[in-house]
């Protein structure tokens, strides 16, 4: 089975890179060390610091598998705004929505999408509805609210 490569920024191959070397140096070996101080308390089965620093453990070499997996297909990719004046990967787009209500998103690739912090990724609902479009355009996209209409104010 081929796996699907994994798009990313030079920025978020290095967060990737940098995540993966502190869970590597420093978390491994904090977490060893508290299986160790667990061990010299004694009995084992009855020893909950034990069981949290190996559940704990667990959870840390998961997450190095996965970032050392999408390492391995990470394709790097050129987050420049399109100088055409439509949405493309890095563009910093302005929505209205119907309320009047206006919105600024940052088009990212996948890995690197936090909407919280107005960073969408090219693949989701709005995100998709958005590319290849210009300041003027409504768009609609299926959010699971329902349909929503956005007008684009502003590509920069």
């Amino acid at each position: 089975m081929e796996e699907k490569p994994v798009l990313l920024t030079e920025q978020g191959l290095k967060k990737i890179e940098e995540r993966l070397e502190y869970l590597k140096k420093v978390k491994r070996q904090e977490i060893a060390e508290r299986i160790r101080q667990a061990k010299a308390l004694g009995d084992l089965s009855e020893n909950s610091e034990y069981q949290q620093a190996k559940e704990e453990q667990g959870i840390v070499e998961g997450e190095i598998m996965t970032l050392e997996a999408t390492l391995r297909r990470a394709q790097i990719i050129q987050a420049r705004p399109r100088s055409d004046g439509y949405v493309g990967i890095g563009s910093k787009v302005t929505v209205r929505y119907e309320d009047g209500f206006e919105e600024e998103y940052v088009i990212v690739v996948p890995a690197e999408a936090d909407p919280s912090s107005g960073k969408v990724s090219l693949e989701s609902p709005l995100g998709s509805a958005l590319m290849d479009h210009k300041a003027g355009d409504i768009v609609t996209y299926q959010a699971p609210s329902g349909l929503i209409r956005v007008e684009i104010v502003e590509v920069a």
